[in-house]
């Protein structure tokens, strides 16, 4: 049955129910509930040891959970292998930049859209196969501000450039859900402004679930803020209102329009 006007399948691309992981009796994530609305950016806040990472490796079936569910697109994909999810949609980035180091930026985005082709992956098979993604990778480039870079390898690129060489290739998995895990961390002024421009970019024609330290990048493009705390949902809502949360306060040891400005990793 088709589901019903404005119901939680229309309105939420992932939904967690009771979700918790324990590691020899400690609880690293702990019974979490969380709906991600459908294309907003949506960041996932909180103190070292937190739960965050533990909580994205459950989503990507890094980790198996011991208890709950996640719902995708309204089905439960709980135990899914993590080759399905990219299947359905979801793709994930990591703290570190991943990405072939001796490539050319070209060709890093090409072997991401190689998933298109019947052939995917037969890296045997000669270069020039590939050349009909060339377009569809200069176009990816060019969205990240890489288009002059093409022909550089990936280790040549500053940090900055790296992750947005990251970004251009989990845009080739054509994502209906993107999981950007500390995608600013580390990186200069200026680098910063430049990947939070493109994420919000990338947000326009999907949904976006990060993991961020850098509370001045979460407060310029976050619709939605939920704070975890020792593997528990302590606030979730628009900035304003979490800002002013006393559980948030307590968290970050000081006020929390002080800890949301910049909050320590």
């Amino acid at each position: 049955m088709a589901a019903a006007p404005h119901s939680s399948v229309d309105q939420f691309i992932l939904e967690t129910r009771g979700l918790t992981k324990q590691f020899k009796g400690f609880v690293a994530v702990s019974n979490v509930d969380l709906r991600v609305r459908r294309g907003e950016i949506h960041a996932l806040i909180g103190p070292n040891g937190a739960g965050k990472t533990t909580f994205f490796n459950l989503l990507t079936r890094f980790l198996t959970p011991d208890g709950g569910q996640i719902l995708y697109c309204g089905e439960d994909i709980t135990l899914a292998r993590p080759a399905e999810l990219a299947r359905r949609g979801i793709v994930r980035s990591f703290q570190m930049s991943a990405v072939f180091p001796h490539l050319t930026v070209l060709e890093n985005v090409r072997i991401a859209l190689q998933r298109r082709l019947s052939s995917t992956f037969h890296f045997w098979k000669p270069a020039s196969s590939l050349a009909v993604l060339d377009a569809r990778a200069r176009e990816l480039l060019a969205q990240v501000d890489l288009a002059g870079f093409a022909h550089t390898r990936a280790v040549e690129l500053p940090y900055g450039r790296k992750r947005a060489l990251e970004l251009a290739t989990t845009l080739a998995m054509a994502p209906k859900l993107m999981l950007l895990d500390e995608p600013t961390q580390g990186m200069a002024h200026e680098d910063v402004d430049r990947v939070t421009a493109l994420i919000r970019q990338a947000a326009a024609e999907r949904t976006v679930l990060m993991v961020e330290h850098n509370m001045q990048v979460v407060a310029r493009i976050a619709d939605t803020i939920t704070v975890l705390q020792r593997g528990k949902v302590i606030a979730s809502g628009r900035y304003a209102e979490v800002a002013r949360d006393p559980q948030v306060m307590e968290a970050y040891m000081g006020s929390a329009e002080a800890a949301l400005a910049g909050a320590p990793a």
